[in-house]
C-alpha cells in the first residue's frame, strides 16, 4: 500500500517534515482512501494521522566535558589552538603582571623610582623586584 501522497500531504498541512507524519498502523485502509487535502486534515483531526515530536539534541556529553575542564582536565597540547599570545594576549599577561608588582611596592611603601622602573617594564615579577629592591637597600632582608 502506497501513501507517499497521504504523507506528503498531511507533512504540508502540518508544517512538518515526511519523516515526522506518523499514520496509525491500524488504519492504514482508512489513510489510503484519502486522496485530497480535506480528506487528510479530517483524519488528521480523528487522529490517524499525527505529527511526531521533534526529537532534541543531548547536552549530557557537552555537560560532562564541561564539568571535567573545570577540574583542569582535558586541557594537554592536542587541545590548544591558536599561539600562546593568542590565548592569552600581551596586554592581558602585561595587565595581571603590573597588578601584581603594583600591589606589592603599595605593601612596600617603598620609593617612586621602583614604580616609575615597574611601569618600564624592567620586573618581569614579583620576585625580581623584591631582589632587586634588596640588593640596592631599598628594603630591609626581611620584609
Amino acid at each position: 500500500m502506497n501513501l507517499t501522497t497521504q504523507r506528503r500531504l498531511a507533512a504540508s498541512i502540518l508544517k512538518v517534515g515526511l519523516n515526522r507524519v506518523w499514520i496509525d498502523p491500524e488504519r492504514l485502509e482508512e489513510v489510503s482512501l484519502a486522496i485530497t487535502r480535506e480528506g487528510v486534515k479530517q483524519l488528521i483531526n480523528d487522529g490517524a494521522i499525527k505529527a511526531k515530536p521533534k526529537k532534541g539534541i543531548s547536552s549530557y556529553r557537552s555537560k560532562k566535558i564541561k564539568e571535567q575542564k573545570a577540574k583542569g582536565k582535558r586541557k594537554g597540547r592536542g587541545s590548544i589552538k591558536g599561539a600562546k599570545k593568542a590565548r592569552t594576549p600581551k596586554k592581558k599577561a602585561w595587565m595581571t603582571t603590573i597588578r601584581a608588582l603594583r600591589k606589592d611596592l603599595k605593601e612596600m611603601r617603598t620609593y617612586r623610582k621602583l614604580y616609575k622602573m615597574a611601569k618600564g617594564g624592567a620586573f618581569r615579577s614579583k620576585s625580581y623586584m623584591r631582589n632587586y629592591a634588596r640588593d640596592h637597600d631599598l628594603i630591609k632582608g626581611d620584609e
